[in-house]
């Protein structure tokens, strides 16, 4: 080694590095199981078919397809069906394989119930909306079709009839619904970053309470009703567990994207959170540790370590003879602190910050190797996600993208 010049050292640096990012990347690809493409445009939801391989999809091509794997490996559309507008959303029910499809009109389309998927016909027509159709559920114990729309509205139908059985204004568009069917809760996130708790009845419903914690619109929502939780995600690429069961009040938030969240699912049997988002990024969430709330930041004229005033502190400045700093606030224990003392970064896992944030510099001192474990693993798509579904009986995901290919992928080295 010592005969060895600088350039051949730098090569073979160069040619390990080379090597080992091809290491990581053949891992992460092995998780992937198969690729569905052939769209003309985006496919805006897509779920997997549980206990057999399948999948279902619909596009902004009009297109309802269902997708069977055939001996070759490959899927192929076994069901091509051509809707009258853009399909913007889709709930499938896996025990009476409906298909409801929401679409760019304003109309909510139910199919009959159908044991083999070869033949999709759709017979219930609703004109729900006076706009595009945002989110569709369909729910079985109750036959109701919930919809939200671009018209600012949440309402909900008989899939037998298709009658309206009752509706409620939001303040903006709804991009986030979710049903409790025990208690008959609907949650709604809307582009405002609030979400809405609703009690349902046959013909009415009553607000139970709205909370807000998101800057940006709520993008994705995932309710967990064996432990009561709601996930939401959003547009200021953040994740928040709001805890509605036990201690009531209570959010944790995650942050692990940076881009928008796009999707929201959970595996319960491990207690993992998966989310994706528009960057690609594919994060597997611990959510089995004992997570803390992110605190409230202080309000202060200087900050609360030097007690060097900030740049709106006139009288402070004025008596000092001192320039008022900027203002910034310690993600850890949320005090307002100059640029100076909160010169460090840090990963905070147990607070949901994943990547490094400002701290101050006595906190910084404070956390511990421990508390800088990662609670979470990082995945990459290979595609900016429109839409995910989790099918946990054999840990299965599917992520579509706005390259308009569909993958499928096996989640069980990670989900375990």
């Amino acid at each position: 080694m010592a005969n060895c010049n600088h350039a051949s050292l730098r090569g073979f640096f160069f040619l390990a590095d080379a090597r080992w990012k091809f290491c990581l990347r053949f891992i992460l690809w092995t998780f992937i199981h198969n690729e569905i493409e052939a769209f003309q445009d985006v496919v805006n939801t897509a779920v997997i078919i549980p206990k057999e391989d399948g999948v279902i999809s619909v596009s902004q091509d009009r297109t309802v397809r269902v997708w069977l794997k055939r001996d070759s490996g490959q899927y192929w559309p076994s069901v091509y069906h051509t809707m009258p507008a853009p399909c913007s959303c889709m709930s499938f029910n896996p025990e009476t394989r409906r298909i409801s499809v929401g679409m760019d009109n304003g109309v909510v389309s139910v199919s009959e119930q159908n044991k083999t998927l070869t033949c999709v016909a759709f017979t219930n027509i609703t004109f729900a909306h006076q706009g595009g159709v945002t989110v569709v559920l369909f729910v079985l114990e109750m036959e109701w079709v919930l919809s939200t729309g671009q018209d600012k509205s949440f309402t909900w139908h008989c899939s037998e009839s298709g009658q309206q059985l009752g509706t409620y204004r939001t303040t903006a568009w709804v991009s986030g619904l979710q049903f409790d069917v025990e208690t008959r809760h609907a949650f709604v996130g809307d582009y405002s970053g609030q979400v809405t708790i609703l009690k349902l009845e046959q013909d009415n419903c009553n607000l139970v309470t709205t909370f807000k914690g998101h800057t940006g619109n709520v993008t994705a929502l995932y309710w967990d009703p064996v432990q009561r939780v709601l996930f939401s995600g959003s547009s200021d690429h953040s994740i928040i567990m709001w805890d509605i069961g036990g201690r009531k009040g209570t959010a944790i938030e995650l942050q692990g994207h940076n881009e928008r969240v796009q999707g929201l699912c959970y595996a319960p049997h491990t207690r993992q959170l998966i989310s994706c988002g528009s960057d690609g990024g594919i994060v597997i969430w611990n959510m089995d540790v004992a997570r803390q709330e992110t605190p409230e930041w202080l309000d202060s004229d200087s900050c609360q370590k030097c007690e060097q005033p900030f740049f709106w502190n006139f009288k402070q400045m004025w008596d000092t003879k001192k320039i008022g700093l900027r203002q910034h606030h310690c993600r850890k224990c949320g005090q307002a602190v100059c640029g100076k003392c909160s010169s460090k970064r840090s990963t905070i896992p147990l607070l949901g910050f994943e990547f490094e944030v400002r701290v101050c510099d006595s906190c910084h001192e404070s956390i511990t190797d421990e508390e800088r474990a990662p609670t979470a693993t990082f995945h990459d798509s290979k595609h900016a996600v429109v839409h995910m579904h989790y099918e946990p009986t054999r840990s299965w995901l599917l992520t579509s993208g706005a390259d308009k290919v569909i993958k499928l992928w096996d989640m069980t080295p990670v989900v375990s």
